[in-house]
């Protein structure tokens, strides 16, 4: 998991190199949009975010059935179906919850993504320490991801999130979206970039290398890329470059502690088939969604639909696995 303990010398040079990797990504992608005619830039983005997603973002999910192996092993089951069985069938029933009760799966979807994003990327060593009053702290923290959209580019997120759903007059979330214009409300604002860096600066403290918490770097990045860009390819970068590829990292290391590269190998091989099979699960949704809607709005609602169809099976089996070795 994620929250590993981390006290390895070759773990901190791969969130050095993170870090580094996410600034170039950064400046080549800026880069490239002035190289495209700018009538173009919409469906290019789109596409590109579909491919980064379906290759590096995916990828760090991936090996969730060896730690499914685990959890079952904790549990004295034998059967490997019982997690397949129990993750697709997850899986299936928020897309289900997506589509009869769309306003009440997403702001759940929000809530429990800002929570992971805010745990995830803290890497607090002992589990112990995150008490209620942490875990509040957490999910506020990870509400950057979904309001630096809103505050930046509020139309462009309107139009995203009314993209995800089939009845846009009558949908409770956009009626509370379209109420709520951050950028009308400067004092409330400046108030949410105060308080999200306290408590990004207070989390830091729980963690033994804090001279090393990437909190200040992720901050101003987020920033810094919802500034620049649409929310989907804002979104994008973050998370296959910041979120994916740190926890990528992770799992390299837990894979090989001593060597990186084989760490890395090893990861490659192991992720491959899901992360093919996951692709092309997407892609066959792309083109039926294509014959319904046009290509960018069929984009957004694969990418976010299926991200959080495989968001709850990912998060619930991170849960259980941190429950088991508590008790452990």
């Amino acid at each position: 998991m994620v929250n590993t303990i981390i006290k390895s010398d070759n773990l901190y040079s791969l969130f050095q190199f993170n870090q580094k990797l996410s600034i170039a990504i950064l400046l080549i992608l800026i880069s490239i949009s002035f190289l495209i005619p700018e009538k173009y830039h919409y469906e290019f983005s789109n596409t590109l975010c579909l491919f980064l997603i379906l290759t590096i973002g995916i990828s760090h999910g991936a090996l969730d059935h060896l730690k499914g192996k685990q959890l079952l092993k904790k549990l004295k089951k034998n059967n490997i179906l019982y997690f397949y069985t129990s993750y697709i069938l997850l899986a299936l029933l928020i897309i289900l919850f997506w589509i009869i009760l769309p306003s009440f799966t997403i702001l759940l979807f929000l809530i429990i993504a800002s929570y992971h994003f805010g745990k995830e990327d803290s890497f607090i060593e002992d589990h112990r320490k995150i008490t209620n009053k942490i875990q509040i702290q957490l999910l506020l923290k990870g509400t950057l991801i979904i309001f630096c959209p809103i505050f930046f580019n509020y139309n462009e997120a309107y139009s995203l999130f009314s993209n995800l759903f089939i009845d846009i007059e009558n949908n409770i979330f956009l009626k509370i979206l379209n109420s709520f214009n951050p950028r009308e409300n400067d004092i409330f604002s400046m108030l949410y970039w105060f308080i999200i860096f306290v408590i990004g600066i207070n989390i830091t403290s729980l963690s033994p290398a804090s001279n090393s918490h990437p909190f200040v770097y992720d901050f101003f990045s987020i920033i810094f890329l919802n500034y620049l860009f649409n929310p989907l390819m804002a979104f994008t970068i973050y998370f296959c470059f910041i979120h994916s590829v740190r926890h990528t990292c992770v799992l390299i290391h837990e894979l090989d502690k001593k060597n990186i590269k084989k760490g890395l190998q090893k990861f490659l091989s192991k992720a491959f088939p899901l992360t093919l099979l996951t692709a092309i699960l997407f892609l066959a949704a792309l083109y039926v969604l294509s014959n319904y809607y046009s290509l960018n709005v069929a984009i957004s609602k694969v990418i976010f639909i299926g991200l959080a169809s495989l968001t709850f099976p990912h998060i619930l089996l991170e849960y259980l696995l941190e429950k088991n070795e508590k008790r452990t």
